[in-house]
């Protein structure tokens, strides 16, 4: 017989041993399996506005995008995201040295992971964590630094991150609307952060998919911040603002230097994706505040009916202020483990959701929080309180 191939070694490198299956497609297929209604995997359960879809499918019938884009994106998409900053935040981006478009946000994280850090770079990230936060650091050989957001009100302490920070420190990671705690940073929070990043000369990344879905407050880029502009590289998306997920586009802005960087990386990724699809986002942009308050105060309600549903069922209830997910604790239900919990669910509910322990490094620090979607139809949502109710 001949020798198996690898011999002794296994095929999956070192830094990514630890990283198997995500959850969320565990539970996605628990939930087809079971026939089960998924709020796990943070999608919605129908498309964005019909006069975008028709600009996507104009697109691809007139041969727009049908072949490779250019590789930092179609010029239309650059500007109209150049003037979404612009017309949000008063920051003002050129659409030709400053804007990056990439195949969704999760590969712009990748892909400024990639280009920014060296092998033994420490990247201090908020806890729980997006599960590819940490395949991409250790894709790049660097070394996570959790910063433990804890319950009940998830804030970051911001004298954790001054002792957190080392000579090895090369970049914050933050996430605000905050997947999956529903946290948004505050402008005293930010600006804290900021100046720690100054005087420590840091590179800042932040995740900012969820702009849009801010219920309580308002979001603040920190790039809008004094002495920020220059270190930070700002990722945002369609997908989650216009209800197109499948799209996957995403895009960065910064300055020349880190878009350069960031480039150099993600032409080696996917090179260019999405080709139809970034003509119909340029116009997505570009929709009127009437779209963005309409949706904002759709998944608000959502937000309140999940909310009020899941603390009847017997959750401890963490509101949140942005993204479209809910993390309660199921401790009252006497449970001691989300991971089981989550497992069990669909066979005593229906239900799926996910387990928050998953975000974390420090898996106590989350054993017993569980994450809901409600960007779902209302009759779902209705009829998944429904089914959550057997847990009492």
């Amino acid at each position: 017989m001949s020798a198996p191939v690898g011999g002794s070694r296994p095929f999956l490198n070192r830094r990514l041993a630890a990283f198997g299956t995500t959850i969320f497609a565990e539970m996605s297929a628990l939930a087809a399996r079971t026939g089960s209604i998924n709020l796990g995997q943070g999608f919605p359960d129908t498309d964005g506005p019909a006069e975008i879809a028709e600009a996507a499918s104009r697109a691809v019938l007139s041969g727009l995008g049908n072949q490779y884009p250019p590789g930092p994106g179609i010029p239309e998409l650059r500007t109209a995201v150049a003037a979404h900053q612009q017309r949000f935040y008063g920051l003002p981006y050129d659409p030709d040295t400053e804007v990056l478009v990439t195949a969704g946000a999760t590969e712009a994280i990748a892909a400024a992971l990639l280009a920014l850090l060296e092998p033994g770079d420490e990247v201090i990230a908020l806890e729980p964590f997006y599960d590819s936060y940490a395949a991409c650091i250790a894709m790049a050989g660097a070394v996570r630094v959790p910063l433990t957001l804890r319950a009940p009100d998830f804030r970051p302490d911001i004298d954790a991150l001054q002792d957190a920070i080392t000579p090895r420190t090369r970049l914050l990671l933050l996430n605000t609307p905050h997947n999956p705690t529903g946290t948004v940073l505050t402008p005293a929070e930010l600006a804290a952060i900021a100046d720690l990043a100054v005087r420590h000369d840091l590179l800042v990344i932040t995740d900012e998919v969820y702009e849009h879905l801010v219920f309580e407050g308002s979001h603040t880029p920190l790039a809008s911040l004094p002495g920020m502009r220059e270190r930070t590289v700002t990722i945002s998306s369609a997908g989650k603002t216009f209800s197109f997920t499948g799209w996957k586009v995403g895009w960065v802005t910064a300055p020349p230097a880190l878009i350069t960087a960031v480039r150099s990386a993600k032409q080696f990724l996917t090179y260019v994706s999405s080709g139809p699809f970034q003509y119909a986002v340029a116009e997505a942009l570009a929709l009127p505040d009437t779209y963005y308050d309409a949706f904002r105060a759709e998944l608000a309600a959502k937000r309140d009916l999940l909310a009020d549903g899941l603390a009847a069922a017997g959750f401890e209830v963490y509101r949140p202020q942005g993204t479209y997910f809910i993390t309660t604790d199921i401790a009252p239900l006497g449970e001691k483990d989300g991971l089981a919990f989550c497992r069990a669910l669909p066979e005593r509910c229906g239900v799926v959701a996910i387990p928050n322990q998953v975000f974390y490094d420090d898996k106590s620090a989350g054993a017993t929080q569980v994450r809901w979607a409600f960007c779902k139809k209302t009759a779902v949502l209705e009829e998944a309180v429904t089914r959550l109710q057997r847990l009492t």
